[in-house]
């Protein structure tokens, strides 16, 4: 059965894929950002992203030499920021030991750093029409769907079976071609929770989900571990036209990126204010901004936030926090979106 989907798969895939930038022109390189872009993120808002990305670092070359602060203010909202460290970590090697060119190898490409499975094959399929698999969560809900498969499809395991199942029936002669269909049709059509559009589906007649009545039952996942819950008390500091930031440690969550004050548990005004006289710094006026909440893949964010209008200091005890202008600070300092209730303040 599964043979029997490729044709139409393609032709639909022929008549309604979406025009993406990355499509456009599919250089190894080209679709190497987009693919790194698009995990956790919605393909509509990585396309002004990817196109300052490539505006400002066209190739491996300027990616491997860039200065990580200008790296990480381009990557500014899109999250998970070890994964462009990983590219440039992987950008450097390719020049080393590629002489700046993408290996044209499926195994070459897993040997780089943040490389796994997927994008590597992505890479290969799409940008030198080699036939591997491209198996993602979109790929893996069509496949769970049409098969009705009851396997968990976050177990290594059953996506490594798929990879498998997939890699002996692609098409030689457009193994990019069929891997994006099979994500589109998935990012697009088969869409989770319930909703897919089965009558505009190409594969309506194969799925036996479908044909069962039993979309909302595919695909089978185990629940997620419940995130822990850390309080947070966030300070903007004003002194006069400029904010306060700190840059944070370079291991760890949101590494060497800048942030307002961010303080452990959810302190008192008092508590805030004897914290900000330690720290030799003078406070002249302190109110309440909103409550914000954050999340991330294993632990959740629950601020509360405080205005804090200050004399800047000027004495050794502050060399960890700066006063910057906006422009300033909106030009050369990347701040992780976590913090985007309190910008406006900033």
């Amino acid at each position: 059965m599964l043979k029997e989907i490729i044709e139409p798969l393609l032709d639909w895939y022929d008549a309604n894929a979406r025009v993406l930038p990355w499509r456009e022109e599919p250089s190894p390189y080209r679709v190497w950002v987009s693919e790194i872009m698009l995990q956790q993120t919605r393909v509509e808002a990585v396309k002004p992203f990817f196109d300052r990305f490539l505006e400002s670092l066209p190739g491996v070359k300027e990616l491997a030499e860039c200065p990580q602060d200008r790296l990480l203010k381009l990557w500014e909202g899109l999250g998970y920021y070890n994964r462009v460290r990983n590219m440039q970590n992987a950008a450097r090697v390719v020049m080393e030991k590629y002489d700046g060119r993408m290996p044209e190898n499926y195994e070459a490409l897993l040997e780089l750093p943040g490389i796994g499975r997927y994008t590597a094959g992505a890479i290969s399929s799409i940008a030198f029409g080699i036939p591997v698999p491209a198996v993602d969560g979109n790929v893996l809900r069509v496949m769970s769907r049409l098969t009705m498969d009851e396997d968990d499809i976050l177990k290594q395991s059953v996506k490594s079976r798929w990879e498998r199942e997939i890699g002996g029936m692609m098409p030689q002669d457009r193994p990019g071609a069929f891997n994006q269909a099979l994500m589109e049709l998935g990012a697009v059509v088969c869409v989770p929770n319930g909703t897919a559009k089965c009558g505009q589906c190409p594969l309506e007649a194969f799925c036996m989900a479908r044909e069962a009545g039993r979309i909302r039952d595919f695909p089978k996942k185990a629940p997620k571990k419940q995130r822990k819950i850390e309080k947070r008390t966030v300070l903007i500091l004003l002194a006069g036209n400029r904010t306060a930031i700190c840059k944070r440690p370079e291991n760890g969550l949101l590494a060497g990126l800048y942030e307002p004050l961010n303080l452990k548990e959810h302190l008192s005004r008092e508590q805030i204010l004897n914290y900000l006289k330690e720290r030799h710094i003078s406070a002249l006026h302190i109110q309440e901004a909103e409550e914000s909440k954050h999340i991330f893949s294993h632990k959740e964010w629950h601020m509360a936030g405080y205005i804090v209008k200050v004399e800047e200091p000027l004495g050794r005890e502050t060399d960890d926090i700066i006063f910057v202008e906006r422009e300033e600070r909106k030009k050369n300092y990347p701040i992780p979106s976590a913090f985007r209730a309190y910008m406006k303040y900033m």
